[in-house]
């Protein structure tokens, strides 16, 4: 059994988001070896962590123990090694943001389709599946027939829908996200814009890679998710991609073969988007990394990071 359990999670629930609330969590994530990334704010908790079972179970108890988290559900997987560098848990106005005043997903959320339905939905011929990530998540791996948005950031995401919309006014839409945490608020925002059903997959691509066998899978590529592993396969399996350590775009191993890329410093991504002075400190970094795991050590320590949401 692999050292590292690795669980996603999140909660739309009224929370008093605050620096006990904080500081508690973090505390007892310190207490059992547990890193990675929760954040917290009025509307819920958000977040994934990694570490050893038995910590990563303290963490969820805790969690769980929260007003309204007592049916908190989580993905898992496992790693051989610990997929994060540190622990940050933080104060947020959104545990995603959307940027939209009044979209509330403890109020009304799109239709929730489990991945064994999920085939047979996005196959329907009035149906347009969107892809509500990234542009360089979807890049990576998409549903079969997805539209992608081309978005950088979730905030965009309203202006191109309502743009969309117009142009396929009659068509159902399922969405579709990593966890299922941005359909959460990207069905509650189509809901308030006026639609009467909205449909999106329960549990996120995760779930589905988890549940639905390749060989009955619409899924095309590999996923990406937001740690060391930097994609994962159909059972959750690590996936080929690595992250540029320059300007953290997925690469793939033809990508690793560029003569645009430089362990460290950059890739086809972003050669040429970065000052000298930029790469001089990135091979800096690459080298003091190499040289912390030579020693056993890790470069990166835990960090308490109260920041607020811009």
């Amino acid at each position: 059994m692999p050292e590292y359990r690795i669980v996603a999670f999140y909660k739309f629930t009224p929370l008093v988001a605050d620096k006990p609330l904080q500081q508690a969590l973090f505390e007892v994530c310190s207490r059992n070896d547990v890193v990675g990334t929760i954040l917290i704010a009025p509307e819920g908790i958000n977040g994934t962590i990694g570490g050893p079972e038995a910590g990563v179970e303290q963490v969820l108890t805790a969690l769980r123990g929260l007003p309204g988290c007592a049916d908190l559900e989580h993905k898992e997987s496992y790693s051989d090694e610990q997929p994060f560098f540190r622990l940050k848990v933080r104060l947020k106005k959104e545990i995603v943001t959307l940027g939209v005043p009044g979209v509330d997903p403890n109020k009304a959320v799109g239709t929730y389709v489990a991945p064994e339905d999920w085939n047979d939905l996005i196959s329907s011929p009035d149906v347009v599946t969107i892809d509500t990530r990234n542009d360089y998540e979807v890049r990576i791996g998409q549903f079969k027939g997805a539209i992608n948005p081309e978005t950088v950031s979730f905030r965009e995401f309203p202006e191109w829908y309502r743009k969309f919309r117009e142009t396929r006014p009659n068509a159902r839409i399922a969405m579709y996200c990593t966890g299922g945490i941005r359909c959460e608020k990207s069905t509650a925002f189509a809901l308030a814009e006026g639609e009467d059903e909205v449909f999106h997959l329960k549990g996120g691509i995760l779930k589905y890679l988890e549940t639905i066998p390749e060989t009955e899978s619409l899924w095309e590529g590999e996923c990406f998710v937001f740690d060391r592993r930097v994609a994962v396969k159909h059972g959750l399996e690590v996936g080929e991609f690595v992250s540029c350590h320059a300007c953290r775009e997925p690469l793939a191993p033809e990508d690793l073969k560029s003569p645009l890329f430089v362990k460290g410093e950059s890739c086809p991504h972003c050669h040429g988007l970065t000052s000298d002075e930029q790469r001089a400190r990135f091979a800096e970094r690459q080298k003091q990394q190499e040289l912390a795991a030579l020693r056993g050590e890790k470069h990166l320590g835990a960090k308490y990071e109260d920041e607020a949401q811009t």
